[in-house]
């Protein structure tokens, strides 16, 4: 009997364990975009996810640079014009079930600095504590390493 309780205990604190792990898998949170050509911080994305959905907005700039853009002026949709503090960079990206943590189902990335939207892939790493961040069009493409913020609670 007490092997038993033992027993059960042990393996719900695993599948606690599991379910915490996979729980980091996933692109949803708050992040800190790492410019892929200097290295800088620029921003902090928070990611949600609605119905299976994600998408992501732009809640900080973490650059000190008064210079910065402030506005998309560049974009080409609904976008146009808009502040970028505030503005949703990630639309429409899903799940794929063919590939283990992998983030796409035909989303999209804007570069609010130049007006560019690319197809998107995200995928976690390091446990949930890094996201890559590949941006493409057609055969060419950009990747960030996002760092996961330490100033939230894990999703």
């Amino acid at each position: 009997m007490m092997n038993t309780r033992i027993l059960k205990t042990l393996l719900g604190l695993v599948l606690m364990a599991a379910g915490s792990s996979f729980a980091q898998m996933t692109p949803v949170g708050t992040w800190h975009s790492i410019d892929d050509k200097t290295g800088e911080t620029k921003a902090e994305i928070q990611i949600i996810d609605i119905e299976g959905v994600l998408s992501g907005r732009v809640v900080k700039s973490l650059r000190n640079d008064p210079n910065a853009k402030k506005t998309c002026e560049d974009c080409k949709d609904d976008r146009k014009g808009q502040t970028i503090i505030g503005m949703e960079i990630i639309r429409g990206v899903k799940f794929e079930s063919s590939s283990e943590f992998l983030w796409a189902g035909g989303g999209k990335i804007l570069d609010p600095e130049n007006g560019k939207e690319y197809t998107l892939k995200m995928v976690p790493q390091e446990g949930g504590k890094k996201l890559q961040v590949r941006g493409y069009i057609g055969p060419f493409y950009r990747t960030q390493t996002w760092l996961r913020s330490q100033s939230q609670g894990q999703p």
